[in-house]
């Protein structure tokens, strides 16, 4: 299992790829290479190392895995855009594909449509690069790299999953994103995982209480409204940059029946600066402030919550939409082709647009149908759980490993 971010490490695929080798290794060998900053079998990987194929030719030369499953997030990799030529544009892991000789199965965490591509340009402060004119120079330099190399980046894609024996996207619209010819045999989609990492069901009050929440609800002039322990909690969480578009919580308008929960952590990964100020300020708006959360305590936020919100920019995959889920909690988020999939089997409400007062209307309306959403995730979540999941990749490897009629033999132990 290949992914240079793992635990200790924060971040989403790190996070993910733990929870999926701690399943599958109840049945299967699992060796983990990563960053020497987190806790895996074999390590040097990182985003600067322009060698990273090279250690994992080597490893497969010399240990005769009989699968590497690449967890693959190009800026993981050492993404370099070409400002001039887009066809230099590359990752450290390329001519690793060119030359491993046993059959990769790749996990792809990124695809964008060009508008989101576009999105991803981050405009930085004055105060980060000098004058104004520096401030416009690199933002005009910034849109033209992007710009020229959005075929580039969507190439690297194609040509990884051309050169895998299967690809594992976590929906069909990253599928389809992916290999827009329809040629897509080899993308199978098998969404991200997630379990409640506590022992038994606890209660929504318990949860808050555990949680140490401080009394949530409006005040008016005798104090916290005494109905405030009805209200439904919306939960927003994730790293604390622009794509993840907290600014919708500067000026929404929450409606009377709900409260909304943040928590944000810092991205380890770009300097991005939000101004926390103007959401702290909402009386209706409880800021844990608890930086990176366990997967215990992401349980416990879960079953406090009612609903998540999801105000994103951009989206590939969304592991909070699923760790909600997981938990039972339908989701309002942006209007981005991810969410819509996930949206049209009733599993939560996509906004017609990304405004603060959509997103309320949204609340309200979840509010008040709340039971159907609610009965629907309930049906859909248990295609998440990691046995389930764990199973999926089993039946993936072996298909790989010895063919369509035999993709029904588990890759034990014993036998790989």
């Amino acid at each position: 299992m290949v992914s240079p971010e793992y635990p200790p490490m924060q971040g989403g695929v790190g996070r993910y790829t733990k929870n999926l080798v701690d399943e599958l290794r109840k049945t299967h060998d699992v060796y983990v290479v990563c960053s020497d900053k987190g806790d895996g079998d074999f390590y040097r990987l990182e985003p600067t190392n322009e060698y990273n194929s090279d250690i994992l030719l080597g490893l497969v030369d010399s240990l005769h895995f009989d699968v590497v499953h690449v967890q693959y997030e190009p800026g993981l990799y050492g993404l370099k855009l070409s400002s001039i030529n887009p066809k230099n544009t590359c990752t450290n892991i390329d001519s690793f594909y060119d030359k491993c000789k046993i059959p990769i199965v790749t996990t792809f965490h990124s695809a964008y449509t060009f508008r989101q591509w576009m999105n991803l340009v981050i405009r930085k402060r004055k105060k980060e690069i000098g004058n104004e004119l520096c401030t416009y120079t690199d933002k005009i330099f910034s849109y033209w790299k992007h710009f020229i190399n959005y075929e580039s980046f969507s190439n690297l894609n194609r040509k990884k999953l051309k050169k895998s024996a299967a690809g594992i996207v976590f929906s069909n619209y990253l599928s389809k994103l992916i290999t827009p010819d329809d040629n897509n045999d080899k993308c199978n989609v098998i969404y991200h995982g997630s379990s409640s990492s506590l022992s038994g069901l606890i209660t929504k009050n318990e949860a808050i209480k555990r949680l140490c929440l401080p009394r949530i609800g409006r005040l008016n002039n005798d104090g916290y409204d005494t109905n405030s322990q009805n209200k439904k909690i919306a939960l927003a969480f994730g790293f604390l940059t622009v794509t993840k578009g907290w600014d919708i919580f500067e000026n929404i308008d929450i409606p009377p029946d709900w409260i909304i929960v943040l928590n944000h952590s810092k991205n380890y990964y770009c300097r991005e600066i939000i101004n926390q100020k103007n959401f702290q300020d909402n009386e209706n708006i409880i800021n844990l402030q608890k930086d990176f959360l366990s997967d215990h305590d992401l349980s416990l936020l879960m079953y406090a919550a009612d609903a998540v919100i999801l105000p994103y920019k951009v989206c590939s995959a969304s592991g909070v939409m699923f760790d909600a889920l997981a938990h039972g909690l339908p989701f309002v988020a942006s209007n981005l082709p991810f969410f819509k999939e996930f949206a049209a089997r009733r599993l939560g409400i996509v906004v017609k647009n990304r405004d603060p007062k959509e997103f309320s209307t949204a609340l309200e309306a979840l509010g008040y149908n709340y039971s159907i959403y609610k009965q629907a995730v309930e049906n859909f979540k248990g295609q998440l759980d990691w046995k389930f999941i764990a199973r999926e990749h089993g039946k993936l490897y072996a298909k790989v490993m010895y063919g369509e009629r035999n993709s029904n033999i588990i890759v034990s132990k014993q036998s790989g």
